[in-house]
């Protein structure tokens, strides 16, 4: 069920913190399918370092949940997100249209 909070994390998740963009695309990325940290690099072409902090952050949202261990983990979209996912695009077609 979706959540009535979830715009106001997701706009500040996405818009109004730095960052935000590569947020964005790391979620479409997991959206299609699951990645582990050094997937996500080199399909976004950004630091590894840079991607743990992103994946950190959607994490701790709840954004994100991971599975195995190690170098093993992959990451995938969290069932709150794919909830929440109608408010997600909504936000990220006017964040792309500015």
């Amino acid at each position: 069920m979706p959540d009535p909070n979830a715009k106001r994390l997701l706009w500040y998740i996405f818009a109004g913190s730095k960052g935000g963009s590569n947020r964005i695309k790391i979620i479409e990325l997991l959206m299609e399918r699951p990645y582990n940290v050094n997937q996500l690099a080199e399909a976004l072409g950004l630091d590894y370092k840079a991607i743990r902090h992103h994946i950190t952050v959607l994490e701790k949202n709840n954004l994100i949940t991971r599975q195995g261990e190690k170098y093993g983990v992959l990451y995938f979209i969290s069932n709150y997100l794919e909830a929440n996912a109608e408010a997600f695009i909504d936000i990220i077609s006017k964040i792309k249209k500015r």
